[in-house]
């Protein structure tokens, strides 16, 4: 090559390299996050779904980039929030719970939507199918919703003198009528009333912890719902202050104080959502993928918990526990 000839070649190198390394740059996938709760409480499945993802071949910050956008519990700003990451253009949005599902899934038909809710995906309307979804949503589900008449009878059996329980909701979550509807069947058919307590935000937790010390309740159910997940603490505090056994869904419940938890295991199921982003990152369309069913349940005691409230658990729940913290 002539040297002029060199010099051109290089000095269009030069000219285009710029422009070439901003395109690579913008080519880095970027997945937004919508989550109807905000980020405490969430640390642990944040952590699986990046796990997820790594496993897929996509690491944070070295091949793609996440987006968080939080509602804080307000769930009437996540169709905004939704509408804010559409705007964005980011390759794929993660609705993290039902509620930001149920937001997200009207405001765009183009963008794929990989979802980690606590219910029946096809009951909320989100797919057709679980085994073949269609359309531009796909996610993992952890049976919670569909599992909290099972957390009454848990309570009754812990309790077999209870004669009124108590039901704390968010009357805010899109699914509240469906979790009480479950809970009052259960009650019915254990002959046991049920008293609905509703709380939304850190003041209506106290007012509703000051209205049960009032109902003699023999124990709380904790509905489904972001926001609870995000006070684990407080509520599971707030139920030994009165005293009351109470039950949630997630073992971090149980672990910060609560004497007992039943559900699906949540962290999993965030992890398949980190699997799913990397495939549809790849090419595949999230309508071809069914929906990801995590069908095991596990049940938690906390026996200090107990005893500080004057409680024998009965073997019986004992040998069926998947954990016991002492």
């Amino acid at each position: 090559m002539k040297r002029r000839d060199f010099i051109t070649a290089f000095g269009a190198a030069l000219a285009v390299t710029p422009h070439a390394s901003r395109a690579q740059q913008s080519a880095i996938p970027l997945v937004g996050v919508l989550s109807g709760a905000s980020a405490r409480g969430y640390a642990p499945m944040f952590a699986a779904l990046r796990r997820g993802m790594a496993e897929g071949g996509y690491v944070e910050n070295e091949n793609m980039k996440l987006e968080f956008v939080f509602a804080e519990e307000s769930y009437d700003r996540l169709p905004a929030l939704a509408a804010g990451l559409v705007e964005r253009r980011v390759s794929l949005i993660v609705a993290a719970s039902t509620p930001a599902a149920i937001a997200v899934k009207p405001v765009t038909s183009t963008i794929p939507i990989v979802f980690a809710v606590g219910g029946d995906p096809e009951r909320a309307g989100l797919v057709s199918s679980l085994s073949r979804p269609g359309g531009n949503l796909t996610g993992a589900a952890h049976v919670n919703v569909e599992v909290a008449p099972k957390r009454l009878e848990l309570m009754r059996e812990l309790i077999p003198t209870a004669k009124l329980l108590g039901l704390l909701v968010n009357p805010t979550n899109p699914l509240v009528e469906q979790v009480i509807a479950g809970v009052k069947a259960a009650a019915e058919a254990l002959n046991v009333g049920l008293q609905i307590v509703r709380a939304a935000s850190d003041e209506t937790i106290d007012r509703a912890f000051s209205e049960i010390a009032g109902m003699n309740l023999g124990g709380l159910v904790i509905g489904t719902d972001p926001f609870f997940t995000t006070r684990s603490d407080k509520l599971a505090a707030s139920s030994l202050r009165l005293p009351i056994p109470a039950i949630y869904q997630y073992r971090e419940f149980a672990a910060a104080g609560g004497v007992m938890s039943y559900g699906g295991s949540i962290t999993d199921s965030y992890y398949r959502v980190g699997l799913y982003v990397a495939r549809v990152l790849k090419g595949e369309k999230p309508g071809d993928l069914p929906v990801q069913l995590s069908t095991r349940v596990e049940l938690f005691f906390n026996l200090k918990s107990a005893k500080q409230i004057g409680l024998n658990v009965p073997l019986s729940l004992l040998g069926r526990a998947d954990e016991v913290i002492e």
